[in-house]
């Protein structure tokens, strides 16, 4: 296992991830940057395979990832 890195965040970023924390249900805000660096694993290997990553709302309309 790698060692642990610390990131510096502008304050924008930074009120962004304890919002999301508090959305997920979370005080950990490490949970959230794991699950973002999680999608983008994802976005990138469908990408890097010539797919597309595409997420469905709950009304259906389907949103291509795009970086």
């Amino acid at each position: 296992m790698s060692e642990p890195v610390q990131i510096t965040l502008n304050a924008t970023a930074a009120q962004l991830l304890i919002r999301l924390a508090g959305e997920m249900g979370t005080n950990n805000p490490s949970a959230v940057v794991m699950r973002a660096l999680g999608l983008l694993d994802m976005a990138t290997r469908v990408k890097q395979q010539g797919g597309t990553l595409i997420l469905r709302n709950a009304q259906g309309t389907d949103a291509e990832v795009a970086f």
